[in-house]
């Protein structure tokens, strides 16, 4: 990314859909440790985003 591939922004997608999925999967269940990973997950899907478009 720090060299402007042409890939960038295929790999930021692909990267938020990944932290997306994580964040529904973990999202299901109660346990604190999974919510803070869902949380994480979603952030990490909103920053990608802002790099991919």
């Amino acid at each position: 990314m720090s060299a402007n591939s042409d890939y960038t922004a295929e790999y930021c997608k692909l990267c938020a859909d990944i932290c997306d999925w994580c964040a529904e999967q973990c999202g299901q269940h109660d346990h604190e440790h999974c919510q803070n990973c869902a949380e994480s997950c979603r952030k990490c899907a909103e920053e990608c985003r802002k790099i991919a478009a």
